[in-house]
């Protein structure tokens, strides 16, 4: 018998590899003849990073970056296999590292999201992974962009700064100087958003007020970003005004295909590649996967569906252990439910958050112990 773990991190609690690892000793200890293989999960999101190195064995690089305002900030990112860079912009661009009063997204910047990336080939990297979620921006990728060689100007000439306020400005982009290895580079871009670069459901007024931005400001940066845009068309024959995705991280994800011809995808198809699941499933009984919280946003490209879909494919079943579940399978239609046998919580009594985080680990083993043995037993009837 052969039962994959492929498990997400409970936020604020266990790791992906730590939620992989108790359910895998779990079974062990009830069968050592079963054959456990474990593959850690991420969305693209928060930990992406820390659950492809330390599932592939990778490294960590941490260099010193221009944080959102412009003040020096250490990010981390990871290496794996093949020499693949694992990034993650919010590390040196990311809502987090702005305090609330300093919020403003006509100030802050992806350059150093452009200096990781930058960092990455030095170190020879031909293939990058960037994670956009969690941004403090709404430059474009213009920062990024300026970080890697690329020169904006305005109409009069006028070399531009760094920061969203500087869109409406651009008359000239000048790639140039544009690093030459960016020319070799594989670039995957990991967003689970669909919004274009402008427009009611833009970048600015999806997301820029939780950024900082009041209405003015949120009007001038879909201004600067339409502007953008058809300056990107006219100088590098660009089109990302209305692409899918290209909105995410206050348009990052349109900057990364304009300016590194980046693909966007869904996060955790990505990893489902780099980890090569697909490979690791096709034999197995049984498919364990499962997240902090499984709820209507499971089924919006979170790493337990993108498991379960796959799944589907080769008719395995599929069942989710949870930090919690806040969603019924009236809630969403039938084919999408039915791609999970069950979904079940580690919570076996009202408890207090900060109760469920401290027990997690045998909360977690309880519950996996009780389905192991009731599948085991349906198995060998």
């Amino acid at each position: 018998m052969k039962i994959v773990i492929a498990c997400d991190k409970y936020k604020g609690s266990l790791s992906a590899t730590d939620v992989c690892g108790i359910i895998a000793k779990t079974i062990k200890n009830i069968d050592n003849s079963i054959k456990v293989v474990i593959n850690p999960m991420a969305d693209g999101g928060e930990g992406t990073v820390e659950t492809l190195v330390e599932s592939t064995k990778g490294k960590y690089i941490e260099v010193p970056v221009m944080g959102p305002l412009g003040e020096e900030v250490k990010a981390k990112f990871g290496i794996i296999e093949n020499n693949i860079a694992i990034i993650e912009m919010s590390a040196a661009s990311g809502l987090w590292l702005v305090p609330y009063d300093r919020r403003n997204p006509m100030k802050t910047t992806t350059y150093g999201t452009g200096q990781m990336i930058k960092k990455a080939l030095d170190l020879g990297c031909k293939k990058i992974i960037v994670g956009i979620g969690g941004s403090a921006t709404n430059d474009g990728g213009m920062g990024m962009a300026q970080a890697l060689g690329i020169k904006f100007y305005d109409a009069d000439d006028k070399l531009l700064g760094l920061g969203g306020s500087q869109l409406l400005k651009v008359s000239k982009v000048d790639a140039n100087n544009l690093d030459p290895r960016v020319a070799n580079l594989i670039c995957e871009c990991a967003c689970d958003v669909e919004n274009p670069l402008t427009g009611k459901n833009g970048a600015a007024y999806v997301y820029a007020a939780q950024k900082g931005a009041d209405s003015q400001m949120i009007r001038q940066l879909n201004r600067g970003l339409i502007n953008f845009a058809k300056v990107i068309k006219n100088d590098l024959g660009k089109n990302i005004r209305d692409l899918k995705g290209a909105g995410a991280a206050g348009g990052l994800g349109g900057g990364m295909v304009a300016f590194l011809n980046a693909k966007l995808r869904i996060g955790v198809n990505i990893i489902i590649d780099v980890t090569n699941l697909e490979e690791k499933i096709k034999d197995s009984d049984l498919i364990i996967s499962g997240e902090g919280a499984f709820d209507k946003q499971t089924f919006f490209g979170k790493s337990a569906y993108g498991v379960a879909y796959l799944a589907r494919k080769y008719n395995i079943p599929v069942i989710t252990i949870n930090g919690s579940v806040l969603i019924d399978r009236n809630q969403v239609n039938r084919s999408e439910s039915e791609l999970f046998c069950g979904n079940f919580s580690i919570l076996n009594k009202p408890m207090e958050l900060s109760d469920a985080v401290e027990n997690a680990p045998l909360l977690l083993e309880s519950l996996t112990s009780e389905i192991i043995n009731f599948f085991l037993k349906i198995k060998r009837k």
